[in-house]
């Protein structure tokens, strides 16, 4: 009896100090005891960051990090999906002799209200322009179905008609002679009605007038043969006909050069070069007032309380432009019904 106690005791001790061991790491392995029954405990190994692409496929307790990675071409990260998008300038260039030449610029002398913002004069009209009506990237389109002229571009009761008459029925299609932007869409009591004005990319810029209605809004991007309005007799009309202009820069010249009217309304070629003979029927250089009385003159009826300031601003305008083109002067009296110039 005595000596089973003493073994005890020892098989005690022995325990004891083989805990203590391990506690502060004195054996390279740890003492397991295994018991007879007893199966051993799957080894779970935690995926690393180097892993290998085989090893992270096999593995299904890898967590994918979403977090992304940078390529090392990208040397500015710190505005990355920040800002709003910005209206930039876009240009339409031409190479010639191995030099690029800017065809359009959309957004140069952009005005959605006036018809003319460049205020150029047709005299001082020197260079030799050549303007791509057709290539593989740019169509054309005849604005109507049909090309019978009710009346030409020229001289007209004794002043000039700055466009070309095309008969149609009201409602009938009226489409995009190039692809462009339009600049203006806005009504006309005293001369074209409802008008649409488009800005071409080679440059040139097509009038649509006596529309029943417009289809398009300013700023947006149309293509050649696109819808952009219904045929009328809107505003100084005597009945249903297609106002059609071309214009370079604001001076308007005669479709004709463009467009043959007596083939179907095909285009004559597919550049067009534009230069000072174009407007020769503006009539001697001498005289300012000649050039310009082909552009139609606006007036405003004057009501009760109104002021040159109010009337320029109503028209985009200066009360100076108004005092010099009426014969005023910002002091004059203005009376209500009668009719004032603007434009």
């Amino acid at each position: 009896m005595r000596i089973h106690f003493i073994y005890i005791f020892i098989l005690f001790i022995f325990c004891h100090f083989n805990v203590k061991a391990q506690e502060q790491g004195k054996f390279h392995k740890n003492l397991q005891i295994k018991g007879k029954n007893k199966t051993p405990k799957k080894k779970i190994v935690t995926p690393q960051i180097n892993q290998t692409k085989k090893n992270l496929n096999n593995n299904p307790t890898y967590q994918f990090d979403p977090k992304k990675e940078h390529s090392i071409v990208e040397e500015d990260t710190m505005m990355e999906d920040s800002g709003e998008p910005e209206l930039v300038e876009i240009r339409e260039e031409v190479l010639v002799d191995s030099v690029y030449l800017t065809a359009a610029t959309y957004y140069a002398y952009w005005d959605t209200y006036n018809i003319d913002p460049y205020r150029k004069n047709p005299h001082e009209f020197k260079d030799t322009v050549k303007i791509r009506l057709y290539d593989e990237k740019h169509n054309w389109a005849f604005p109507i179905k049909r090309s019978y002229v009710t009346s030409p571009f020229g001289f007209r009761w004794y002043r000039i008609h700055p466009g070309t008459d095309l008969a149609l029925n009201t409602g009938d299609s009226v489409k995009a002679a190039f692809d462009g932007i339009v600049r203006i869409v806005r009504w006309d009591g005293y001369g074209y009605g409802n008008y649409v004005l488009i800005r071409h990319d080679n440059g040139l810029e097509t009038l649509y007038g006596h529309l029943s209605k417009q289809l398009v809004t300013a700023k947006q991007k149309v293509k050649a043969g696109d819808l952009i309005g219904w045929g009328g007799s809107t505003g100084h009309s005597s009945g249903p006909h297609l106002h059609f202009e071309t214009r370079y820069q604001g001076d308007v010249f005669n479709p004709a050069y463009i467009y043959d009217f007596t083939n179907g309304g095909h285009l004559k070629d597919d550049d067009f070069t534009l230069t000072k003979e174009h407007f020769s029927y503006f009539g001697t250089a001498g005289s300012l007032q000649q050039s310009y009385m082909f552009r139609q003159a606006v007036y405003h009826r004057i009501r009760n309380g109104e002021t040159l300031g109010h009337i320029a601003r109503k028209y985009r305008s200066s009360i100076n432009y108004i005092c010099r083109i009426n014969g005023i002067s910002p002091r004059t009296l203005l009376r209500a019904g009668r009719s004032i110039r603007v434009r």
